[in-house]
């Protein structure tokens, strides 16, 4: 993995607030969506982009696709990564909000699949 590709990744707040929240629990598009109150199709470049530098992977599961952190992934640098990424933020407010918000959204409410 090219490390440019990890840290272009990283350079964005609200894909920073996306790693946060997968770090609470697994979360579908629609509860991504929900919590960082963005269009849809924003969320979805947002993660494809943290997806193809390898810190989040998907993985479906029956009609929905579950987005977590990369936690096993075999380049150091982006467990490296993970690792800082987990003790930013600790006292951002936006950042706190959008974790409460990941432990209860529910996709059955959210998604129209």
């Amino acid at each position: 993995m090219k490390p440019e590709r990890v840290l272009q990744a990283v350079s964005d707040r609200n894909r920073l607030r996306i790693l946060k929240m997968l770090e609470v629990r697994p979360l579908c598009v629609c509860e991504i969506t929900s919590v960082l109150n963005l269009a849809t199709s924003t969320v979805s470049k947002h993660l494809s982009m943290l997806r193809d530098a390898g810190l989040v992977t998907d993985s479906k599961d029956g009609k929905w696709i579950y987005y977590e952190l990369n936690k096993r992934c075999e380049e150091k640098s982006v467990r490296d990564l993970l690792s800082l990424v987990s003790k930013w933020l600790a006292d951002d407010d936006m950042v706190a909000a959008d974790l409460r918000k990941a432990k209860t959204v529910d996709k059955e409410k959210l998604c129209k699949v």
